[in-house]
């Protein structure tokens, strides 16, 4: 049996060495969204030769695709080897179409697979989230244009001396929308408790708006390799028109100029996320499939 364990702040390192070196795009390869959610979803990770794995640990566990480099093969009969002996079928969740070539290659016409469209990540180009530019955008930026004009704002980066406002505000914004998924939002709140907790030692990376010195908006996340930035959490209140929006531009443009790319992670199937997640336009749907072993 494989040794999985609860991911600790110090496997960060080596997670995140292998991750730079393999440049993967899907958000479930983000050390620290792996590790604030840990708790909720019993998550463990271990190290196979240089592969770095992640598993599911209750009765529906399930494992991510390998990442890393070396003998793949031997790398899913290790899987394998250890799914049969937790008494489970080998399952992988976050196959991209790169990864279900390389699983058929070493593993052909042995695995099921299935598209999850839920669990499909939505990347931007920078650039389109900083220009907004063209008649597609004309809405985002009508509502900009609002927000400058009618409140009076300062953009500040995160860090330790004004988490404890992000929180505050966060409190306020949960009361606020509690009704519409209170269980999802408990567990959200758990895990943004967890990443402003190890916000320097994850390398998190985040701003916020003030009107009138009251956050009013706040966003977070972590980078995947030098490519692309993953954004985890996006918060703002919705009686402030343009919020959304304005974070949304302001952090893109001001904090993450050094990425060509933004994954704003996928929409877990809630219509009002898809809708506004599609609004922006993407340039790409990561294809994500769950991948079923026939033996």
């Amino acid at each position: 049996m494989l040794d999985f364990k609860a991911p600790h702040i110090t496997d960060r390192q080596w997670v995140s060495q292998l991750m730079n070196s393999t440049r993967r795009e899907s958000c479930e390869y983000c050390f620290g969204n792996i590790f604030i959610w840990s708790p909720i979803y019993s998550t463990h990770i271990a190290r196979f030769e240089d592969f770095f794995l992640t598993a599911g640990v209750d009765s529906d566990g399930i494992y991510c695709f390998p990442m890393g480099h070396g003998d793949l093969k031997k790398a899913i009969e290790a899987l394998r080897a250890d799914a049969r002996e937790r008494g489970r079928q080998l399952r992988f969740f976050g196959v991209t179409e790169a990864d279900k070539q390389s699983l058929e290659a070493v593993c052909p016409g042995e695995f099921i697979y299935e598209p999850d469209r839920d669990f499909f990540d939505y990347i931007y180009a920078r650039n389109d989230l900083v220009t907004l530019a063209g008649k597609k955008y004309h809405a985002k930026r009508n509502h900009i244009a609002a927000f400058e004009r009618n409140e009076n704002y300062t953009y500040e980066v995160i860090s330790p001396s004004n988490i404890a406002d992000c929180i505050a505000m966060d409190a306020i914004w949960k009361t606020e929308n509690l009704d519409k998924n209170p269980s999802e939002l408990e567990n959200e709140q758990q895990a943004l408790m967890r990443a402003f907790e190890y916000y320097e030692p994850l390398g998190m990376r985040g701003a916020l708006l003030r009107v009138d010195g009251e956050v009013v908006a706040f966003t977070l996340g972590e980078a995947m390799g030098s490519h692309m930035f993953c954004t985890h959490f996006e918060k703002a209140f919705a009686r402030v028109r343009g919020a959304y929006p304005m974070i949304n531009r302001e952090f893109a443009a001001r904090s993450l100029s050094e990425f060509p790319l933004i994954d704003r992670e996928e929409d877990t199937g809630d219509e009002g996320l898809r809708k506004a997640k599609l609004s922006y336009h993407p340039v790409k749907l990561l294809v994500k499939y769950n991948a079923v072993s026939k033996v």
